[in-house]
């Protein structure tokens, strides 16, 4: 039980502080105080801690302050994004079981009739799942480390609406399930640069 709730407040704090980075409320330079984090959120430091860690991994934090990536620090996360996802799609495209595709699909399904919140899930599962097949746990955690950048273009292109968005997806688990690395690769790639020029214009 202690280790869930230990959990559940690095959740809290993570997201608490990556939101706050994200919308702006948290201005570029600000220095991050652990023991007022804490007292905001009525947890301890404990998870504040690990959070800000985690937040200095992903780009968002350095020496306790607030660093706004700019639109080259975005781009450049992105292209490295593209061509290790682009890889995963190829790779899955082989080596997929029946069981992954049936979840890429459901994926697929929801992003079509859920919810902003639903769609987001979704969205975050489908991409989650191509990179998990490869079994490269290099791969998976550099993703890992673009976590905050990812998390604010999902959240632009789903409630932004993106045009296709999901039609995309729809097309990449057909070229998935049809086994054809050469198109499954090319579209996942299209698809995460649609998503950069997107964002950019947006933000």
């Amino acid at each position: 039980m202690a280790n869930k709730a230990t959990q559940l407040a690095y959740v809290q704090a993570y997201e608490y502080i990556r939101d706050r980075i994200l919308s702006g409320e948290l201005e570029r330079g600000t220095k991050l105080v652990e023991e007022r984090l804490a007292e905001e959120m009525g947890i301890s430091r404990t998870p504040v801690r690990d959070s800000i860690r985690k937040l200095e991994q992903e780009g968002l934090i350095k020496e306790k302050r607030v660093v706004n990536p700019s639109d080259m620090d975005l781009r450049h996360v992105f292209q490295v994004r593209i061509l290790l996802e682009g890889f995963a799609a190829r790779h899955c495209a082989t080596y997929i079981t029946e069981e992954s595709l049936e979840r890429l699909n459901h994926c697929v399904e929801i992003g079509s009739m859920g919810t902003s919140e639903e769609v987001m899930a979704a969205n975050k599962e489908f991409h989650e799942i191509i990179v998990g097949v490869t079994n490269n746990p290099v791969m998976i955690d550099i993703i890992d480390r673009m976590q905050s950048i990812i998390y604010l273009f999902r959240k632009t292109v789903v409630y932004q609406k993106r045009p296709m968005l999901i039609e995309e997806h729809q097309g990449i688990y057909e070229a998935i399930r049809q086994n054809d690395a050469d198109e499954a690769e090319k579209l996942m790639k299209e698809h995460l640069y649609k998503d950069l020029e997107f964002c950019l214009n947006r933000m």
